[in-house]
């Protein structure tokens, strides 16, 4: 039996992960902030509630030590958590208004906040016969397409997110050298409807998740250190 946890697994791409690995076998622990937020979903789908926020230390130790304390290890990693903030009007803080406490706050809980998660519990992960974590990113992480001029990422204002998500690449990049009995890749879900974009994007969930659901399954002759979307892998 495979074991998994997602961060940011009450709602939105998170929620849809979980019920799509639970579908295929895996026994799945849904990681969130909130806990009675996080118990109701993990009751509506039948998988395990951890209450973890991945900007807290502490709160990360003790979510390893109630999986720990399980017994059933932990095979696969999904660090979805994550963050897009936006103006009370939903418009994007572009160059000119963004401040180093924005961009600290997005870091705190996109990159920090998994490198917290994965730190704390590549322990256990080392444990398992064909450990997986898969970071979800996004399409803006990708450099060369924010500087292409015909691509649809180009015309993003915004500067902390796709900051964020371009360390959350590199960070997947360093993880994957560093551990190569581990498959660590980072995916791009695509422009989702979600909380995270006050759902002004234009796929359902369920397509979202398509690529976070097949990188959690790869076995382990499968892809590292790389960088995916449905249709394959996306440039640095």
């Amino acid at each position: 039996m495979t074991t998994t946890l997602i961060t940011g697994a009450n709602k939105g791409l998170g929620f849809e992960t979980a019920r799509r690995l639970l579908a295929a076998g895996h026994t799945v622990w849904i990681g969130s902030r909130n806990a009675d937020r996080g118990r109701a979903a993990a009751e509506r789908l039948g998988a395990r509630f951890v209450l973890l926020d991945v900007t807290d230390d502490s709160s990360v130790a003790a979510a390893v030590r109630t999986v720990e304390a399980a017994g059933s290890g932990l095979d696969v990693l999904v660090n979805n958590a994550g963050i897009e903030a936006r103006k009370p009007d939903n418009g994007i803080v572009g160059a000119a208004e963004v401040t180093a406490e924005d961009m600290r706050t997005m870091f705190e809980t996109n990159v920090f906040g998994l490198v917290r998660v994965t730190h704390a519990f590549l322990p256990l992960l080392r444990r398992s016969a064909a450990p997986v974590v898969v970071n979800v990113s996004s399409g803006l992480a990708s450099v060369s397409m924010l500087t292409d001029p015909t691509a649809p990422a180009y015309g993003y204002p915004g500067v902390a997110y796709p900051a964020s998500k371009a360390a959350v690449n590199m960070v997947t990049v360093q993880y994957a050298k560093a551990l190569p009995e581990m498959r660590i890749n980072a995916v791009e879900p695509g422009f989702t409807a979600t909380d995270l974009n006050g759902r002004t994007g234009t796929q359902t969930v369920e397509e979202g998740v398509e690529i976070i659901v097949r990188m959690a399954q790869v076995d382990r002759d499968g892809p590292t250190g790389a960088y995916f979307d449905a249709n394959g892998r996306l440039p640095w």
